[in-house]
């Protein structure tokens, strides 16, 4: 056959090139975790599934209602509220307060418990003064809230994450139109009437989809809920597979918690499929702020300044205070050891989250196949699944893989290779891009989406490749959006904790794990170095976010 025949053929057949296959590699692996977790929870090696339904399911279904339900409708009140006065009003510190509001996302919510505990707790600084105020001599003298319980962990989980609310919700009141606002208020609206019938309904959209992301991160959530002795799905997924040592168990009840998730972006999508609002002026005017009285004004920074002190000011104070104590713990080779691991998998985490993610979304650009189209949404996913259903995903395939490995390494040559991927922090890595790809994709959608197509296309005219053109057209002008994704994600690595307690390999501390090993064992002393470093490793990234939402 001539090559003029071949040419042809090629044509007809339109092989896929290395971008479209390498894009649809790269969401297999994304999406592959979940249909592990899936696959193990409908044919599992030993069901337990009928024993789940009748002794604890329930119970755990039930707390994670309880607390999906409170921490969304706690954290939706705290965070429209805030950002409708910053938004509407000009009071006493508004400029501080408005962008204080975000520092909570620094703080890990599981940190956020160990403070609140070791502040309210019976031999904590409160009762303390209590019991020095009133003379009382024990507990049995006086009534004090319980700590540990479900109201605590929705206190301090919507603490620590109104601000997702906050920001979705400041954005949308601040794009409303002052020609709304002057209309209701011909109409005899007062401030209520205008926040309840025009502002609140504008930004419903907005605000569902922060209540979302807030009720998924609950769902998440396991050093909380743990230390309060909440029982929730993700609790129930550590107890069935570590203590009672059962995968399939584990996997289903995974699985519970994949569909939960499903249906509240499912719920979130539905709220807003009839919600469209369009700004008919030609001349779009911001609503301006109203002056109050200094009566007035100082009783909403003082409104505002409650959330800030729950969600940030009391854990960073506990903590640093614990911090300064306790300075010799800063010299304890351990916490070195596992900041530089944290700094080790985050670090590689990042760049090949980052790298895959801008990978997947050119050749996806560059591909007419609609296979690639289809999974680029679909790895979405990871972002949405929690860290102890990844867990499952990953390391079960990946312990068979392992040892079937090893087996036939020995087999050949006799040599006892060990457990390659998941005796090495591999698995803690993959899981890592897994659950944050969705940042990465995002960013670099994003940003390529601002590229003109004429400047690639020049590019080709003059002979450059497409790999060519991807780094010396693109990546210049997509350099910060590059920047910001490998930040966030490195961040998001160094708070997770269910993935990691799950994935990583034996006597392997990260920053997070020794904060909750440390805390766990009511030596907040010894975790307060690390969390520290947590936090400002947090700091880092909310401060990115104040910069990029002026």
């Amino acid at each position: 056959m001539s090559v003029s025949e071949i040419a042809p053929m090629r044509a007809r057949l339109r092989l896929p090139n290395r971008w479209s296959v390498g894009a649809v590699v790269i969401a297999v692996i994304v999406i592959a975790p979940i249909l592990a977790v899936l696959g193990m929870a409908f044919f599992p090696k030993e069901n337990i599934w009928p024993h789940l339904m009748s002794t604890t399911l329930p119970r755990y279904l039930r707390n994670t209602a309880i607390l999906m339900v409170g921490v969304g409708t706690l954290a939706a009140m705290v965070g429209t509220g805030a950002a409708w006065l910053v938004s509407r009003y000009e009071f006493p510190g508004r400029r501080w307060m408005e962008w204080l509001l975000l520092l909570p996302l620094a703080i890990p919510a599981y940190v956020g418990a160990y403070a609140l505990v070791d502040f309210l707790e019976y031999a904590g600084p409160v009762q303390t003064g209590l019991r020095e105020v009133f003379g009382w001599k024990t507990a049995r003298d006086y009534w004090f809230p319980e700590i540990r319980s479900m109201g605590a962990a929705i206190l301090v989980l919507a603490a620590a994450m109104f601000p997702y609310v906050y920001l979705l919700a400041r954005a949308a009141f601040r794009e409303q139109s002052a020609a709304s606002e002057e209309v209701a208020q011909s109409l005899g609206a007062g401030a209520w009437g205008r926040f309840w019938r025009v502002g609140l309904p504008l930004a419903r959209p907005a605000i569902a989809a922060g209540v979302a992301i807030v009720m998924m991160e609950s769902v998440n959530d396991f050093g909380t809920v743990d230390y309060f002795a909440v029982q929730t799905l993700t609790t129930g997924i550590f107890t069935v597979w570590l203590e009672a040592n059962n995968a399939g168990g584990a996997a289903q009840i995974a699985s519970v918690v994949l569909l939960l998730v499903i249906l509240l972006v499912a719920l979130e999508k539905i709220s807003r499929r009839k919600m469209r609002y369009f700004n008919l002026s030609t001349r779009h005017r911001p609503v301006a702020r109203k002056t109050l009285s200094p009566l007035v004004g100082w009783t909403m920074l003082a409104a505002c300044f409650v959330p800030f002190f729950m969600g940030f000011l009391l854990p960073a104070s506990v903590i640093l205070s614990h911090a300064l104590d306790n300075a010799e713990n800063w010299s304890d080779p351990d916490l070195w050891d596992a900041g530089l691991n944290t700094l080790t998998v985050g670090g590689i985490a990042a760049l090949v989250t980052v790298a895959a993610g801008v990978f997947l979304v050119y050749g996806v650009r560059l591909t007419g196949r609609k296979l690639p189209r289809l999974l680029l949404p679909v790895t979405t996913i990871g972002y949405a699944a929690p860290g102890a259903v990844l867990g499952v995903g990953i390391l079960i395939p990946l312990a068979v893989m392992d040892n079937a490995f090893a087996d036939f390494v020995e087999t050949l040559t006799g040599a006892d290779v060990g457990l390659i991927l998941t005796g090495s922090a591999f698995a803690l890595i993959l899981s890592y891009c897994v659950r944050f790809f969705a940042i990465a994709q995002g960013a670099a959608d994003a940003a390529m989406g601002r590229v003109s197509p004429n400047l690639a296309l020049a590019a080709r005219s003059l002979g450059r490749n497409q790999g060519q053109v991807l780094g010396a057209v693109y990546y210049p002008l997509m350099r910060a959006s590059v920047a910001s994704a490998l930040l966030l994600v490195f961040v998001d690595c160094v708070k997770e904790l269910p993935a990691t307690l799950l994935l990583r390999p034996f006597n392997y501390d990260t920053l997070a794990t020794r904060v909750h090993e440390q805390a766990s064992l009511e030596a907040l002393g010894d975790a307060a170095p690390a969390a520290i470093l947590v936090i400002l490793t947090g700091l880092l990234a909310v401060g990115l976010l104040a910069r990029t939402n002026r």
